[in-house]
């Protein structure tokens, strides 16, 4: 099946925040839409191996709140491609308390807080039915997915509902071209010889021993 414009459709970008035995969890998400507009109800997609889907089924309340073109890029990266299972996300940030919900501290275009009421199995993947009990302004300018791939050039972790294994460029000269990728949050960077000891991702921060050739 040719599933090219699957690629056309048009995502946004989020952070799912929500409590694990009394402690912060949460995650990026692409995928999150309003169902009804009476008694809103809003849909969220998180992968079946995501610790955030574990502490919401625990614990239904869960705050999403609306990355905007000016979040903090560490924010996407702490969040996208590190487990909760395994590291604070929440440390570099700081969060609100927001109704019952951890909120990660930075701009963002706005909070949403809903209580998780129906819970769908799509396969690798599961459909969290929200209702929305209370909402928070923000600023900014919603940062969209092709935003974050044009611009910030960034890439989705392997969790995510969008994930596709980037094709190899062809080389156009005689010189051999390299390629390297951040472990962290998958940026990418291109050169004819190793990246030097002292190269920093511009994205996420981590040093050079986090890049590794592809």
């Amino acid at each position: 099946m040719e599933t090219n414009a699957l690629y056309n459709i048009t995502y946004g970008l989020y952070v799912v925040g929500c409590y694990s035995d009394g402690k912060p969890a949460g995650c990026i998400i692409n995928t999150c839409f309003q169902v009804t507009s009476e008694n809103p109800t809003l849909a969220i997609c998180l992968n079946k191996k995501n610790h955030t889907l574990d502490c919401i089924k625990k614990n239904p309340r869960f705050c999403v709140s609306i990355i905007s073109e000016e979040t903090d890029p560490m924010i996407i990266s702490s969040f996208g491609f590190r487990s909760a299972r395994d590291v604070d996300k929440y440390t570099d940030f700081g969060y609100d308390e927001l109704d019952g919900t951890p909120a990660v501290k930075g701009n963002f275009c706005g909070r949403l807080i809903l209580d998780a009421i129906n819970f769908i199995d799509c396969g690798s993947h599961v459909i969290v039915i929200g209702k929305l009990v209370a909402s928070h302004g923000g600023n900014g300018t919603p940062m969209t997915y092709a935003y974050y791939h044009k611009v910030i050039k960034g890439s989705a972790p392997k969790n995510a509902p969008t994930y596709r294994a980037e094709p190899q460029p062809a080389q156009t000269s005689n010189k051999e071209i390299r390629r390297f990728k951040c472990d962290i949050c998958g940026y990418e960077v291109e050169s004819e010889s190793d990246l030097p000891a002292d190269f920093v991702c511009p994205l996420c921060g981590v040093d050079r021993s986090h890049f590794k050739e592809i």
